[in-house]
């Protein structure tokens, strides 16, 4: 209905060679994070790291420094602090397990009644999750991620061609790598709310490069004597505008959720912005181009 582009003519295939400079320096960079992370060296969540959370619930607000700096003193500095002010709670998170800290969360109630003696709490709940089911938990991610890549490439493989299927694959894995050393560079913590934000990301970089594959189709089946380069371009530049409306909402939507959803999904909302972007991006400039270099003359020609 709304078209915010008309008319273009970029030479979106001619660029292909510094986009894969580029894509392959993110993707260099999110199997860097992936082989730190199977090693415990990245900034694993207590999801796959292992550790003990407990949430406490006080009768009066509290400040999450005085909480962090109670504990500090205490003793207890990895620690990770998430407060929900509507309802005066705090649940604190430690990366280490009880066998490693001895009772954790006896230690963390007596430095919080000894260090903040004016705001009585309550024990809300508290979870401990050990190495072994932290090592379970990445497991299970990395076969998660696993198999949405194959439904992915049999879906495509089915719907168009299989040298389709792997420019959609290619394009999906490297958006799911890019976002993942992005995270990884930050420091930020990985743990499952990222593992799901990833898969979402997947999904929806999935969803605009199959309308780029469309087009190129459509394309390629009227357009017998062109190039599939000149059909690629002109079908790229065709969908330029819907492509740029879609992100953009996508992306209005994301920044919405980082600036006023909460901490709770903070890191979600932060890596579905970066998701957006480097989705848009793949799927012009690393899903066609890998079609183009693996298509050969002309993809879907003879129908």
């Amino acid at each position: 209905m709304l078209e915010l582009i008309r008319g273009t003519n970029i030479d979106f295939m001619g660029k292909r060679k510094f986009a894969f400079i580029f894509s392959g320096i993110l993707s260099v960079i999110g199997i860097i994070a992936i082989v730190q992370m199977a090693n415990g060296r990245a900034n694993l969540g207590i999801d796959f790291a292992g550790g003990t959370a407990i949430q406490l619930k006080f009768e009066k607000p509290v400040a999450l420094h005085a909480v962090r700096q109670a504990l500090e003193e205490g003793g207890i500095k990895d620690v990770d602090l998430q407060d929900f002010p509507a309802v005066n709670k705090v649940l604190i998170r430690v990366k280490k397990t009880e066998h490693e800290l001895g009772q954790v969360s006896d230690k963390i109630t007596s430095i919080i009644s000894s260090r903040i003696p004016d705001n009585k709490y309550v024990i809300d709940s508290t979870t401990v999750i050990g190495p072994k089911v932290g090592g379970r938990l990445k497991a299970d991610a990395a076969m998660a991620g696993a198999f949405a890549t194959l439904g992915i490439l049999i879906y495509i493989a089915i719907r168009f061609k299989l040298n389709f299927a792997v420019g959609a694959t290619i394009a999906t894995f490297h958006d799911v790598l890019a976002v993942l050393g992005i995270f990884y560079i930050m420091g930020k913590e990985i743990n499952l709310i990222l593992i799901t934000a990833l898969l979402t990301i997947a999904g929806y970089s999935l969803t605009d490069t199959v309308v780029v594959f469309d087009r190129i189709r459509e394309n390629l089946r009227s357009k017998l004597k062109d190039s599939v380069e000149s059909v690629m371009n002109l079908s790229i530049n065709e969908v330029l505008s819907r492509t740029i409306v879609t992100s953009l909402t996508v992306l209005l939507t994301s920044i919405a959720l980082f600036f006023f959803g909460g901490e709770v999904i903070h890191d979600f909302a932060l890596a579905m912005i970066m998701g957006v972007v480097v989705g848009t991006y793949s799927s012009i400039f690393v899903a066609s181009p890998v079609v183009l270099l693996w298509g050969g003359k002309k993809p879907f020609a003879k129908k």
